[in-house]
């Protein structure tokens, strides 16, 4: 990120040394592993990626010890008044966080309204176009059409929420980071995209059991094993249906939890998820 030209107040230019002692410590706390064998991050262990690297120096000034609500999302209610850390990154300012939101939910319509479209032409999907079985996957389990609208219209949309991301919100955040978490420790952990893909590739998918992956996480500061929100796009089908968290079943490592139960308790964070009727 370019620092501005125009000159700056002594205290800020206080300010920007000390973000920048920051950065320096981040980049050789990440450099600190073997050459071509990184290590995962574990809590007060810190790597970061391609989206966070650039935001770090503004991060280190923005850590807040603010407590998240557990208050559920109802219809018509605001960020603002769920997060208390968002409203604290933005240092208060309500319009922010509105224009974050708002932004965020257009991403999802936008990718609702443009599967759809090249779909079904100006209408969406009926219940029973949605439950149609089109294919099986390697696993001989039936992919329906509701499976497939899903993939495209949660890659469009991440696409766009990466730009809006990068455009308005001020500290770091991680898209579609696959975590390490174990339940009964309390230990959080991350899983290198490389790392993970190999495991697919081998076909050692067993070895990402007990991992999560949210699709977006908004950290409050540079730990990025924290978050102040985590987001998961969600695309009923058909329209008229709520959204809803996955359950984990008895074979699971977290039996007994919703899939947002599970993000809240790793990441220390709240969880919503995201459609294109905006956030539940």
């Amino acid at each position: 990120m370019a620092l501005n030209p125009n000159p700056v107040a002594p205290h800020q230019n206080a300010r920007w040394r000390l973000a920048r002692l920051l950065l320096t410590s981040v980049l050789l706390g990440a450099c600190a592993t073997s050459p071509g064998h990184p290590g995962p991050a574990t809590r007060g262990d810190l790597r970061l990626d391609t989206e966070t690297a650039a935001r770090a120096r503004y991060a280190g000034l923005r850590g807040t010890g603010t407590t998240v609500s557990t208050t559920t999302l109802a219809v018509g209610s605001t960020l603002a008044l769920a997060t208390p850390v968002v409203l604290a990154v933005y240092d208060h300012n309500r319009d922010k966080v509105t224009e974050l939101q708002e932004s965020l939910a257009e991403c999802a319509r936008m990718a609702e309204h443009r599967v759809n479209s090249e779909h079904f032409g100006n209408r969406p999907p009926t219940r029973e176009e949605c439950g149609e079985e089109l294919e099986v996957d390697g696993c001989a389990e039936p992919i329906t059409r509701a499976m497939l609208l899903g993939r495209q219209k949660h890659d469009l949309a991440l696409t766009c929420a990466r730009d809006v991301l990068t455009r308005l919100w001020p500290a770091p955040f991680s898209i579609e980071q696959r975590y390490r978490y174990y339940r009964h420790n309390r230990i959080l952990e991350t899983i290198s995209r490389e790392q993970e893909q190999q495991f697919i590739e081998e076909g050692c998918t067993h070895k990402l059991r007990g991992t999560i992956k949210p699709d977006i996480v908004l950290h409050s500061d540079y730990n990025l094993l924290g978050a102040a929100l985590i987001i998961d796009l969600k695309f009923p089908c058909p329209s008229s249906n709520d959204p809803t968290w996955r359950s984990y079943g008895r074979n699971s490592a977290y039996d007994g939890l919703t899939q947002g139960q599970v993000y809240q308790q790793a990441l220390d964070g709240k969880a919503f998820m995201l459609t294109p009727r905006g956030f539940f």
